[in-house]
């Protein structure tokens, strides 16, 4: 999470924001459509087989079309194997991500 968390800060140049995302996506500042892609991820993470036609429909409603949500499915498919592999083999984080997580902590 640190990785994705430094990637919004930086992107945003808000670290309130990143922080916020990083702990409860649903109470920070985001726009709906980056929270129902947030929602949608976590529900692919953590219980893929549930997903059905009216959480895709969700992410049509805030203007994401079928590429859009073929995309999101693959990042977050990619995403989740190459943590577990990095978690299997206890791989540390890359030095740059420990730096954002030592600058978080100031």
């Amino acid at each position: 999470m640190e990785a994705h968390g430094e990637d919004l800060r930086r992107e945003s140049g808000d670290a309130k924001l990143a922080e916020h995302a990083k702990h409860n996506y649903m109470r920070a500042r985001l726009p709906a459509r980056s929270k129902a892609l947030a929602k949608f991820a976590e529900l692919v993470t953590r219980a893929p087989a549930t997903v059905r036609k009216k959480h895709v429909d969700m992410l049509r409603k805030h203007g994401l079309g079928d590429r859009d949500i073929l995309d999101a499915v693959e990042i977050i498919a990619y995403f989740n194997y190459i943590n577990r592999v990095a978690d299997a083999l206890g791989i540390d984080p890359e030095p740059e991500m420990r730096a954002a997580y030592e600058y978080r902590l100031e």
